[in-house]
This record gives C-alpha cells, sequence and structure tokens, in this order.
C-alpha cells in the first residue's frame, strides 16, 4: 500500500510565532517511522508557518504569482528540514521538487518518485505544483492520483470545507457534503 499525507507547514509552526516547533516534528517523524512498517508514504507539506499569502503577500503588497513563488520556496524548506528529520532516525528519504532546485532536492519525475517508494524511502513532495495559484492541497491530490497510491489524507488545522475561514470566523458554516458545481457557486 501506498499513501500520501498532506501536512500544513502551519502544524509545524509555535503559537509564540517562531518559524519551526522541534518538538512537534520529532513526535511527526517518529509517527511517520512508525506507520513506515505498513505501507510506503509519500508527503506533501505546506508552507503556512513561513510565509501565507493571504496575511504576508497582501501585506508585502505583492502579485499573487510572486506570493505563490515564494509559498513554494517556504515548502522546500519545511521539506528539507523534515527530510533530514527522518533521516536522523533512520528512515530513507527524498525530497522531489516541483521546482528545479539542486542541488538542495530532486526534480519531480514520477517515475523516480515511484521507484523511491518501491525501495521503501519517503517521498516529500516540494513546491507545490510548481505554479502559481495552486495550492498544496491540489498539489497533494496531483501527486496522489500520478503514483496511484490507495489512499490520501489531509492534516491540517481545519477539519473540512467552510464557507469562510473558521480561525477567523467564529461563525463560519462547516458543510458535512459539498458537491463540485456547489464549491464554484458558492467560491468556497
Amino acid at each position: 500500500k501506498t499513501i500520501v499525507l498532506k501536512i500544513s507547514g502551519e502544524l509545524f509552526s509555535k503559537k509564540d510565532d517562531s518559524f519551526f516547533n522541534k518538538d512537534f516534528a520529532l513526535e511527526f517523524v517518529k509517527q511517520i517511522k512508525i506507520l513506515k512498517e505498513k505501507c510506503n508514504i509519500g508527503i506533501v507539506i505546506g508552507g503556512g508557518n513561513f510565509f501565507r499569502w493571504k496575511t504576508d503577500g497582501k501585506s508585502l503588497n505583492l502579485n499573487r504569482s510572486t506570493a505563490d513563488n515564494v509559498g513554494m520556496l517556504a515548502t522546500v524548506m519545511n521539506a528539507v528540514a523534515l527530510q533530514q528529520a527522518l533521516l536522523n532516525i533512520g528512515v530513507e528519504a527524498r525530497v522531489q521538487s516541483a521546482i528545479p532546485i539542486s542541488p538542495i532536492a530532486e526534480p519531480y519525475v514520477r517515475m523516480r518518485a515511484v521507484k523511491h517508494l518501491q525501495a521503501s524511502r519517503v517521498v516529500i513532495f516540494a513546491a507545490g505544483t510548481g505554479n502559481p495559484f495552486f495550492t498544496t492541497d491540489t498539489a497533494a491530490s496531483l501527486r496522489a492520483a500520478e503514483i496511484n497510491v490507495n489512499l490520501l489524507i489531509k492534516a491540517t488545522k481545519v477539519d473540512g470545507v467552510y464557507d469562510s475561514d473558521p480561525m477567523s470566523n467564529p461563525q463560519a458554516k462547516r458543510y458535512e457534503q459539498v458537491s463540485y458545481d456547489q464549491i464554484l457557486q458558492e467560491r468556497l
């Protein structure tokens, strides 16, 4: 079995505004090591602990493409840190980036990713899809489809689809079910 785990970069941040919570990261890699005994694992990691377009990009008056490029680089930083944390506890891991960034990470190549997974290495997919305007959630879905995984799991701070940001709006409505057409009509 192969799974792809999408994890929010924000989960790696601390409440005190520091960028990286080493305690969470250490616990996370220990859990990956345990899970690794049962299946092959790909991980798509966000970069929200370093940079977010909705807050940082807008406050800096960056256009969306530029802000998304910065966000892609933030995911690479998280991926490289996560790779080293996994290696430190004896879990083989590779980082594949959707944007060329050697020698920091391999380029994303689907067949190479599959071979790493077959060799029981964790593959960390960085830089989203490599394109602005697409989230790392989209990248997780794309990579999962490309490498034909059995399960895609999303682990973020938000537990579903809402009509607005539940972190800033306590009145946000959570949808139990939502159709594709509804997502488009209501701009969810």
